[in-house]
This record gives C-alpha cells, structure tokens and sequence, in this order.
C-alpha cells in the first residue's frame, strides 16, 4: 500500500500530510471537520482564506462531485484537498432530493432556500406511507489534484421524514429528519450529538482510519 507522505509529493515533495484545504467555505462543516482533524495532528484550512473560489458541481453522483471539488483545490493551491458532497435520500421518491439537495425547490421554479426546499419534500411526500430516509456523505480526499487513488469514505445517517418540523438546531431537512432511535429530529439534538453521530462523522471517521492505515 502506498504511504501517505510518498503520495503526498506534489503538495510537499514528500513531506508528511499535515496540512489540507477544505473545499468548503461553509462554516458548520469546518468546526465539524477541524476538530478532529486537530486530533490526528492536520490543519485544516477553508478554501476561502486561500481565494479559492467555489466549483461547478455538475454531475449525478455525489463521488463525481466530491472528487470535482477536491481536485479543483487541489489545483489552485498546490496542497491537499478535502471535499464532500452530502445529501438527503428518500427511498418513496426514488433517492430524491439527493445531489439537488441545497436546490431542490428550484428544480421546479422555486427559491433556494431551506424552507422551500422543506416546503417541496413535505408536498412530493403526500400520501406515501414509506417515509424512510438517510442522509448520505461522500468525502474525498486528493494528496495532490492529479492523484491516480484519492482516499473516498461514505457515510448514511438513517432516519425518517415527518411532515411537521421539530426543533431549533441544525440546518437544512433537519427539523424533518427524525431519528427513532434517538426519539429527536436532527434539529432536536444538541450540535455536539449531531456532530459525533452524523453521516458526515460517520464518513470522516472512516476516512481518518484509513489515513491511519496509510500512514
């Protein structure tokens, strides 16, 4: 298996992995990722102090545009890059609102805000009695923007939709996004909960793993 640092030579002629661009300038993400991050000794840096500006993220998966975005870093700075590309999927409506997520509403005219997309789940939703649900995480890691074998992890945080929401925390579906194990929607939890049982933790920890076995 290839070792880390020698993957690492374009973005530090062989040095170790110890500092990467999060493409990204969403602030939830970084404090989320950072910490631990922090943990296993890398410093994670938001591609805006870097002027990196946001990628198209054109594609159907959620892999492709993961990878886009961490290439895309990659290339404009010279380091590693870090990228995710998350979701909702719900099984009645065939995997939707998924890759469209943050713009489903304006898929059929609508604003992108969180409430319109909220407002366009719950309607498709009516009347279906399968509200099962997960969020899904693709992260995608690049030691370099050309790099042949990027280190890809996943995460799925299973749950169910509701039709009226719950909460005051969180983002986006979470006050729809009810977790019967918990007995709470995502927006009910408190941030450090939501933070250590996520699909995105779920995919980092992953990740991190396999960093560890690379290292």
């Amino acid at each position: 298996m290839t070792d880390v640092s020698e993957r690492n030579g374009a973005a530090g002629a062989g040095s170790p992995l110890n500092k990467v661009v999060l493409a990204s300038n969403n602030a939830g993400k970084l404090r989320e990722f950072a910490a631990l991050f922090d943990a296993a000794g890398i410093e994670l840096i938001p591609q805006g102090q870097l002027k990196v500006p946001e990628a198209e993220e054109p594609y159907p998966t959620f892999v492709e545009n993961a990878l886009t975005k961490a290439r895309h870093a990659s290339k404009l700075t010279g380091l590693p890059a870090l990228a995710d590309d998350s979701g909702l999927c719900v099984r009645a409506l065939r995997g939707a609102p998924g890759v469209y997520s943050t713009r489903y509403a304006q898929l059929t005219g609508g604003e992108k805000s969180d409430a319109a997309n909220n407002a366009r789940l719950v309607a498709a939703l009516q009347g279906e009695t399968d509200r099962r649900a997960y969020y899904f995480c693709v992260l995608a890691l690049v030691p370099h923007a050309d790099d042949p074998e990027p280190l890809i992890a996943e995460g799925r945080w299973h749950g169910e939709m509701l039709d009226t929401p719950r909460g005051e925390h969180g983002f986006g579906y979470d006050p729809y996004f009810y977790l019967p194990s918990l007995n709470a929607t995502a927006a009910e939890l408190e941030p450090v909960v939501k933070n250590g049982s996520s699909h995105r933790a779920i995919a980092l920890r992953q990740l991190l793993a396999r960093l560890s076995e690379e290292a």
